[in-house]
């Protein structure tokens, strides 16, 4: 038995055995040298290979499309249509055949390794993340100028947990999802198309466990955490009758938190709060639906763009707006703007050798500094207003000059829409993301311009603390229940409050059960998280008091140290809810 960690991308507890999918790789492709003579020959069998991959992404579009798959899932197939038939691409490969007189197979996939070490060199994460398309571009060629036939993971017959280097996008669209229970992959991020298709899919995943995937072999038994990272290897019988057990509590809990899905999230005594969902991509609203969140209180705009890979023009926006609203219903979506920068690079848009990008040009900076593209997100944001309940959400507002600016350029998107004859929402609510400690020492100014707050803890802890949480040499120092934290999150809500508007929650704490207490204590109106959290954080709201949860927040304001924060919390959930921090993580 041997327990690997990896990133936890998609949550859940998985028992099964491994089947290790090595299609993707083809290995000991013959190498010989041709003659200058042969050049056009091979070319002529790379363009027919071109032609036959080409005509395959066809079929593959028209079968998704048939099947209703969402506009996300069909953009990453064009993506990789247009990279086979980019010019720039054959140009590559072909200037490497002439160069170096290579057999074709050899030629393709020596080019595709070196476009990958570019991608991989660069500070540019999403650059890095695709890698795996020219993986399945290369690949996908390889296998037509071999005569091979592709092995599906949509062919599958029995119960599996697929564990391989890279599993492509394409694989996943394409498999079959009723038959993998779960992914532990070699590589991968979450904010890789991967990743992003198997949280939408709901398989639990854990990525990026290399080197240690080479030590599973095919049909070895797995337990697999997608919520914690963990992958055991043939686990012993005390350890498989734990998870076994585990898993079973989590499934008898989670169909009995089902139950509370048309309940309210109502404590005993009257308090009644607001529980939304997070998501990045267009079909999570669906989840969220089925997990009974009151709305959207955070949509990742930017995913739009990163998913693609370019510049996201305004219709297209505003189709993938009306599609989350029409899902949704009456039920508010909120709409943060544009958050690329920091660790979001978008290389159309952005300056790939920034030297402090989380302290630099994103989010609204970045929007700011380009009206046009901003203008056009609020033409969008404007225009899909007419279809249901929709907020707007300014990001990193670091001060009150940055909110004036941003309402200027909204007054300008509605007059262009006004001179388009475009139907847009005149009065759409908009709200300020505190997530600086600016914006949070300034809270009741900020409040005066804002509809509602949405407090991002994630940034906020980083930014107090100076802790850049993806740095694994200080990222123990970002921690969420630091006095400093704590104390700032009571100004942020008070201030709120004393301005007569909301103060949602929408960082990684809101999902947090040994948070939620707390939370409520401090008076948060709205929690927002990912959805599969919505059940387990409703049933400590309806059996939490109160009066109780108010007096479990001064304490907390009392502590001196983030250890002196987490066991007092520990303790008082402990003593009402044994089981709230096991439901967090399986």
């Amino acid at each position: 038995m041997k327990t690997i960690v990896g990133i936890p991308v998609s949550p859940g507890i998985v028992i099964g055995n491994a089947f290790r999918y090595a299609e993707n790789a083809i290995n000991e492709i013959i190498h010989y040298t041709i003659q200058k003579n042969q050049v056009a020959s091979e070319w002529k069998r790379f363009l027919q290979a071109q032609a036959e991959a080409a005509e395959e992404m066809d079929v593959l579009y028209r079968q998704l499309s048939a099947e209703g798959a969402s506009k996300e899932q069909m953009d990453i197939l064009i993506s990789h249509r247009m990279m086979l038939e980019d010019p720039d691409f054959q140009d590559q490969i072909k200037a490497y055949l002439e160069e170096n007189l290579q057999n074709m197979e050899w030629v393709v996939q020596n080019m595709g390794l070196i476009m990958k070490e570019r991608l991989m060199a660069s500070r540019n994460s999403f650059l890095q993340e695709r890698a795996a398309d020219i993986d399945d571009v290369c690949n996908r060629l390889i296998y037509k100028l071999l005569n091979i036939k592709r092995v599906s993971l949509k062919d599958l017959d029995k119960d599996v947990i697929v564990v391989c280097h890279d599993l492509l996008p394409s694989d996943v669209l394409t498999m079959n999802k009723k038959r993998i229970k779960g992914i532990v992959m070699d590589e991968g991020s979450r904010t890789s198309h991967t990743a992003i298709l198997l949280r939408a899919f709901e398989i639990p995943a854990v990525l990026g466990v290399s080197p240690s995937v080479k030590e599973i072999k095919d049909a070895d038994e797995l337990i697999v955490n997608g919520g914690s990272g963990e992958v055991i290897i043939n686990p012993d019988a005390s350890e498989l009758r734990r998870h076994q057990s585990a898993m079973a509590r989590y499934h008898r809990r989670f169909d009995q938190l089902r139950s509370l899905r048309e309940l309210p999230a109502e404590t005993p005594d009257g308090r009644r709060v607001c529980l939304k969902a997070n998501i990045e991509i267009p079909e999570e609203a669906v989840q969220a639906a089925q997990y009974g969140a009151e709305g959207i209180g955070l949509y990742r705009s930017e995913f739009l763009f990163l998913s693609s890979g370019q510049f996201t023009k305004e219709e297209e926006q505003y189709q993938a707006y009306c599609q989350v609203l029409t899902v949704m219903g009456n039920l508010p979506v909120t709409i943060r703007t544009l958050d690329i920068g920091g660790d979001k690079l978008l290389p159309e848009l952005m300056e790939e050798n920034e030297k402090n990008p989380l302290l630099g040009w994103r989010a609204i900076r970045f929007s700011l500094s380009h009206p046009d593209i901003f203008k056009g997100q609020l033409r969008a944001l404007l225009r899909a207003g007419v279809r249901g309940n929709l907020r707007i959400m300014f990001p990193m507002i670091s001060g009150v000059e940055e909110l004036d600016q941003a309402f200027a350029l909204l007054e300008e998107a509605k007059a262009e829409c006004r001179l388009k004859g475009q139907e847009y929402a005149e009065a759409l609510p908009v709200g300020t993301m505190v997530e600086i400690p600016s914006a949070a020492i300034t809270a009741d100014i900020l409040a005066e311009r804002s509809d509602f707050f949405s407090i991002g803890t994630n940034d906020l802890v980083q930014y107090t603390l100076a802790a850049d949480r993806g740095n694994e040499k200080v990222g123990y120092l970002a921690q969420p229940y630091h006095p400093a934290v704590i104390r700032l999150l009571k100004q942020i809500i008070d201030s709120a409050h004393k301005k007569g508007i909301t103060a949602a929650l929408c960082g990684e704490l809101a999902g947090d059960p040994s948070a939620a207490a707390l939370l409520l204590g401090l008076g948060v109106d709205e929690f927002s998280m990912t959805a599969h959290s919505i059940p387990h954080i409703k049933k400590i709201i309806r059996g939490a008091d109160l009066a109780g949860c108010q007096a479990l927040a001064e304490e907390v304001l009392r502590c001196t140290s983030y250890r002196q924060v987490a066991l007092l919390l520990e303790t008082w959930m402990r003593a009402r809810f044994p089981d709230a921090g096991l439901e967090k993580h399986e």
